[in-house]
This record gives C-alpha cells, sequence and structure tokens, in this order.
C-alpha cells in the first residue's frame, strides 16, 4: 500500500553542506522523499512510501532519516495536527459542512488537542468518530497513517515533558 507523510526533524548543531545532506538522506534510503529545508536546523521530508503498513512506511523512513543524519531529532510526524479544512479535505466535503457536522453532534465530536481561535485535532481521532457514523468513505491507509502519526507525536510530547520536568528536578536540587 502507498503511504504519504511528512517527518519533521531537529537537525544537530554541527551542520552538514546542504548537497551533502541530500546525499546521505539518498544513500540511507530517502530517495522516495521531497526534502524541505526553508528553516535553519530544521528538516522537513515528504515521503511516498510503498509499504505493508503505516507502522512499517513511518518506522522505516525515521530509521532511514537517523541513518544518514544520526543525531536528528524528530519533532512531528503528519498527517495528524489537523483543522476543520484539513478534515474536510480529506473526507471530500466542504469546510462549512464539517463545521456544521461538528457543532451539530458537539458533545460527542473528538475533542481538540489545541481550542483557540483555530482548534486542532488529532486527526485519527476525527476519522474514528466519523467511521463510527459510517457515512464517510475514508481510505484504511490514511485511518492507519493517522494513528501510527498520533502515537509518535504522543510519544514525542511525552520524552518532551519527562525532559522538561527533569530538568526542572534538576535546578531545585542546586
Amino acid at each position: 500500500m502507498e503511504y504519504v507523510f511528512t517527518l519533521r526533524f531537529q537537525l544537530p548543531e554541527a551542520r552538514l553542506a546542504e548537497e551533502e545532506l541530500l546525499e546521505r538522506l539518498v544513500e540511507a534510503g530517502c530517495d522516495d522523499a521531497l526534502v524541505g529545508l526553508g528553516v535553519p536546523g530544521k528538516i522537513a521530508l515528504e515521503f511516498t512510501r510503498e509499504a505493508v503498513s503505516a507502522q512499517q512506511a513511518v518506522q522505516g523512513a525515521i530509521k532511514a532519516v537517523q541513518r544518514a543524519i544520526p543525531d536528528a531529532q524528530l519533532t512531528e510526524a503528519a498527517p495528524d495536527y489537523v483543522g476543520l479544512t484539513d478534515v474536510a479535505d480529506i473526507i471530500g466535503v466542504s469546510r462549512q459542512n464539517m463545521r456544521k457536522l461538528m457543532l451539530a453532534h458537539s458533545p460527542h465530536f473528538p475533542l481538540p488537542v489545541h481550542d483557540g481561535k483555530t482548534a486542532i485535532w488529532h486527526l485519527a481521532d476525527v476519522l474514528e468518530w466519523l467511521s463510527q457514523r459510517g457515512s464517510y468513505d475514508i481510505p484504511a491507509a490514511t485511518q492507519d497513517l493517522a494513528q501510527v502519526t498520533r502515537q509518535l507525536n504522543v510519544q514525542q510530547a511525552i520524552q518532551r515533558y519527562a525532559h522538561c520536568m527533569a530538568c526542572v528536578a534538576k535546578n531545585k536540587g542546586q
């Protein structure tokens, strides 16, 4: 099955030349990715990868990037964090239709991970809710990928939080 996803990494302080970085990525098996280097110290790779499962596709891509850039740290996997417009595009309805659906079923609609001027949800949560309604054709690959990227992003958040708490505890002990 084909999976399209994006991985964003923080690059190590020792910077490689752009050409060397791209060469390493290709040699490590990332020749199925579009590479973005627009923000200093960061890299984004949009993969279109054939694999047996979303888990295999994403984990294989992460390992390949880490072979190429050993100290790169995964910061985000996508698709995961989405707004209503993103969900509407995925399921083939208008943003207005998606908003009406959310408002009509607000007590049961998934809780956002950020509820501000622009609300943001985990894509997997919204797709699971929509699939329970039974009236939307959501490709299995999209659902699987959304679950894998949500899991990765939650793990990354837990690791960052644990690191912050360790720093706070260390500073209190001084």
